[in-house]
């Protein structure tokens, strides 16, 4: 799915290091797919023991409903390394997640499946989170958030990574779509060579 340039209320979770067993706990890590993930997104921290939504989550506050921006505490993303994590929060809704940083892997795992880890220095993340419900946008193609008056904020992305989320395909799916391209190129070297020989 293209990452198209996106507007969104904000969801604000301020805590620090959250792990990926808090994001999607291991009980739920059976499946080898996305679908139903999203419903265990923070599965812990979004309902009560007997199973009922606990009222005091953020997730489960009427204001949060359609966010598709997570502002979350530092360290974003640590712990164990699965790819359900993201698969979780996208399922979920969420197409980008703020913070002042992310554990390595789970940034990683996230830019290959359509969610987008945007790092902005703290001055600015502790001013987001006093500001939970404001209004976003992520211009992805020049590495913007702006925020509300209009100020942007520039963030990282590795060049490779931006341009799989701007076309909305993974590595393989980057591969294949340079497919002619390849087939010329063997063409015309199984040409070379024939002519070598």
């Amino acid at each position: 799915m293209k990452f198209e340039n996106l507007e969104s209320k904000t969801v604000v979770l301020p805590i620090d290091n959250i792990d990926t067993d808090q994001i999607i706990p291991a009980r739920f890590l059976k499946t080898t797919s996305m679908e139903g993930l999203g419903g265990n997104l923070f599965r812990d921290w979004r309902y009560n023991p007997d199973g009922s939504p606990n009222a005091e989550f953020v997730l489960n506050k009427p204001a949060a409903q359609g966010a598709r921006i997570l502002i979350a505490g530092d360290n974003f993303g640590c712990g164990s390394s699965r790819e359900h994590a993201p698969w979780a929060l996208v399922q979920y809704g969420f197409r980008a997640v703020v913070s002042t940083s992310f554990a390595d892997i789970f940034k990683g795992n996230s830019l290959k499946n359509g969610l987008l880890p945007i790092i902005i220095p703290p001055d600015i993340h502790a001013e987001l989170l006093k500001w939970p419900g404001i209004v976003l946008k992520v211009d992805l193609a020049n590495q913007k958030l702006i925020l509300p008056g209009g100020n942007a904020v520039e963030f990282p992305i590795d060049s490779f990574a931006k341009q799989c989320l701007l076309e909305g395909v993974d590595e393989l799916g980057y591969v294949l779509k340079q497919e002619p391209a390849i087939a010329t190129f063997e063409a015309a070297r199984v040409g070379s060579i024939n002519t070598l020989a």
